[in-house]
């Protein structure tokens, strides 16, 4: 079997993936149940109008941070599949041509599904960590009864054990895709493409050029990049908002999930671009490009998604409290108006230019660092 199970330790960034999503939505259906099972000690309009909004509430949060991340979660998982059969190309192309069929090959990558078990574990178990503050903070409201925690086992199997095998299914279904591709094409590394023709490209300068192929080759990467300043945008926004919203304690959870979204794509993307540049980047040292030229012609071409990503992210998050100021907590007493807030969206994308450009300027010093010798050897 090629992908083994410490492949599959290497998924990290999945695994930060589902444990954030698992840590919201565990956090607030565990509520939501709760909250459902005193239904009838409901009895004026006042409590009925703040109940029915915690509820909404409640789902709103796990169907938005849930299915966003379990978006992004099947992105990643297809990304990492398809990176992995790149690099091992000739290991799988040997094992074709042994005999062993695709589906054989396809379902070693079910051990993939073990990153997702160990995130959404981690997640379900660091939620009842946080419950017994969360739960005091949403019974401070003197107009719906105290609410104990109880534990759902349904719960666990939506979504710890299900998610496992979901996605362990997906990445055996994904793979026998990628596999069906001629045996000889495997054996060389090549992969399947398809394209125009580059001809009469000569006008631009070989630096753009080599940033035009890197974008062309990396397409995924591009989304990475967006999602990581869309997550730093959105959340770190948001994070601001809640303390008037709903209480600290949400603020601080948005911020740091949104904060380790952000850093676990943007350095998974990054890395990815330059390993996978490392012969090109070396032999342009070579060749005498200054290491600016290098940065510029493997780093550069990613900004222009990372600033588009922050303005969805921003965008979206005004959306979001907008749609749970306005129609939510309609009518709900004590709720203030929420409106833009410039200032806090200008700080924080002076932060995201701070930290996108250090880290960007970081790894390209980095490159200086790549041994001619190793990269000559491979």
């Amino acid at each position: 079997m090629i992908v083994s199970i410490k492949d599959s330790v290497k998924l990290f960034g999945i695994s930060i993936m589902t444990c954030c999503a698992v840590t919201v939505c565990n956090l607030f259906l565990n509520y939501y149940l709760d909250l459902a099972a005193i239904a009838d000690l409901i009895d004026n309009p006042v409590s009925q109008m703040l109940y029915d909004a915690q509820m909404m509430t409640a789902k709103v949060v796990c169907a938005v941070s849930g299915g966003c991340l379990a978006a992004t979660t099947v992105v990643m998982l297809f990304f990492y599949i398809k990176h992995y059969i790149d690099s091992h190309s000739r290991e799988i192309g040997i094992l074709k041509a042994l005999g062993y069929s695709d589906f054989k090959i396809a379902r070693g990558f079910s051990v993939f599904g073990l990153s997702v078990f160990s995130g959404c574990i981690i997640g379900y178990l660091l939620s009842f960590v946080l419950m017994p503050r969360f739960y005091e903070l949403q019974n401070a409201d003197d107009y719906i009864p105290d609410i104990a925690i109880s534990i759902h086992w349904e719960l666990f199997v939506f979504l710890v054990l299900l998610p496992a095998v979901a996605f362990s299914l997906i990445a055996v279904g994904y793979s026998m895709i990628k596999l069906n591709q001629p045996c000889v094409n495997l054996l060389k590394g090549v992969a399947k493409e398809q394209g125009k023709s580059r001809d009469g490209r000569d006008k631009k300068s070989f630096v753009e050029d080599m940033k035009s192929s890197v974008l062309r080759g990396r397409k995924t990467l591009i989304f990475f990049i967006a999602f990581s300043a869309f997550c730093f945008s959105a959340m770190i926004q948001m994070s601001a908002s809640m303390k008037d919203l709903a209480s600290e304690m949400m603020g601080f959870m948005i911020f740091i999930i949104g904060v380790v979204l952000a850093f676990t794509t943007l350095y998974i993307a990054v890395t990815t671009v330059i390993r996978s540049n490392q012969q090109s980047v070396t032999m342009m040292r070579v060749f005498g490009y200054e290491s600016a030229e290098c940065k510029r012609s493997v780093l550069d071409g990613y900004r222009p998604a990372a600033y588009i990503g922050f303005v969805i992210g921003s965008v979206y998050q005004y959306a979001l409290l907008r749609i749970m100021v306005d129609i939510v907590f309609a009518g709900v007493e004590g709720v203030p108006a929420y409106e833009f807030d410039f200032p806090v969206c200008l700080i924080t994308l002076a932060a995201f230019i701070v930290v996108y450009e250090g880290i960007m300027f970081a790894y390209g010093q980095s490159m200086k660092e790549i041994p001619l010798k190793q990269i000559m050897s491979e």
